[in-house]
């Protein structure tokens, strides 16, 4: 949630390049990895949640300088495809990613999955090291100034306003689904890791659909029909009796939602100043993540306890019905 520092930084230090970031993050994340590797932490805990929080800064830098040099190099009717890519390759790896490391820590052990985790790293650094960069911007005079100029016009303060309440409503329901499949439709573990498996399935194909239409047509349209898709959808979710009908539903939220994430994507990369790329779109991100995990998460459990399942269901619904009027004010350049 807090990216926007380390774009910041990288910002301003913009006359090195967007590469240089890249490499720092990478090579820091999976040095602070082979590290781990020989730490106990039952002998040794400070040790092992420094090294692992440096780590975490590394990755930071790398996925912010990555962001930031994909906004300068690319063009607008690029950028729903990119991010398209982007997220679907997050909820691939993350897949992937758990069924390896799961069997790396049962045949090996978990200081190996450190071990490997930093190898991969420094696999996915290779490819910028093989790019070449051109520095398109070798430095920004008076970056506060520039910064506080982009933030005062309307139109991005009416976005920064917009997006937190993207993400609410899916984050209500990410929390809430598999407890109704527990408790509600009474289904047990086995069934119900079957039907989650569905909805990171669908958000890849989602994210890849999704970004693709709002390259090839109008970005405002696009999400209008996918915000409104997704109200449908989650309101449906209330008659949802059987756990047939509830997998077709969720697997539609599932599509719907990645196209979200990669339409929002695109469009925040469209309200970015390139010159302020690290800083502005990382800050969007981290709204985006204050409304999923930050006020999502923590209103499911709230509203639960107050007015029940189907009411929840209701009140992601209205969330996504509230998008739809706040973005009425959005305004985006053709």
């Amino acid at each position: 949630m807090i990216k926007f520092v380390f774009g910041g930084i990288i910002d301003y230090f913009i006359k090195y390049g967007r590469k240089k970031f890249v490499l720092f993050g990478g090579l820091t994340s999976s040095t602070s990895l082979f590290i781990i590797v020989f730490i106990n932490p039952a002998n040794a805990l400070i040790a092992f949640t420094i090294l692992f929080f440096i780590g975490m800064l590394g990755i930071m830098f790398l996925d912010v300088a990555a962001d930031a040099w994909a906004i300068e190099i690319t063009k607008k009717k690029e950028r729903g495809k990119i991010n398209g890519v982007m997220f679907a390759g997050i909820s691939i790896g993350m897949g992937v990613g758990s069924i390896l490391f799961t069997q790396v820590a049962s045949n090996f052990g978990y200081n190996f999955v450190f071990l490997f985790a930093g190898l991969l790293i420094l696999v996915i650094i290779i490819i910028p090291l093989v790019i070449k960069e051109v520095k398109i911007i070798k430095k920004i005079k008076q970056m506060k100034f520039t910064l506080l100029n982009e933030f005062k016009n309307k139109t991005v303060q009416i976005f920064c306003s917009f997006v937190p309440f993207v993400g609410i409503g899916g984050g209500i329901l990410l929390i809430i689904i598999p407890l109704y499949l527990k408790n509600i439709l009474m289904l047990n573990d086995a069934q119900i890791g079957l039907i989650a498996v569905i909805f990171p399935i669908t958000n890849i194909f989602g994210s890849l659909v999704g970004g693709t239409l709002s390259d090839r047509f109008d970005r405002k349209q696009t999400l209008y029909i996918i915000f409104s898709t997704s109200l449908i959808f989650a309101t449906l979710l209330i008659y949802a009796d059987t756990w047939q009908i509830f997998a077709v539903i969720y697997g539609f939220i599932g599509f719907l939602y990645g196209s979200i994430l990669a339409s929002v994507g695109a469009l925040s990369m469209d309200l970015t100043n390139p010159r302020l790329a690290g800083t502005q779109f990382s800050f969007y991100m981290s709204l985006f993540n204050i409304g999923e995990v930050g006020i999502g998460y923590g209103l499911a459990g709230f509203l639960l306890d107050n007015l029940g399942y189907e009411r929840v269901f209701l009140y992601a619904a209205l969330f996504y019905g509230l998008v739809l009027l706040l973005f009425y004010y959005v305004k985006i350049r053709k």
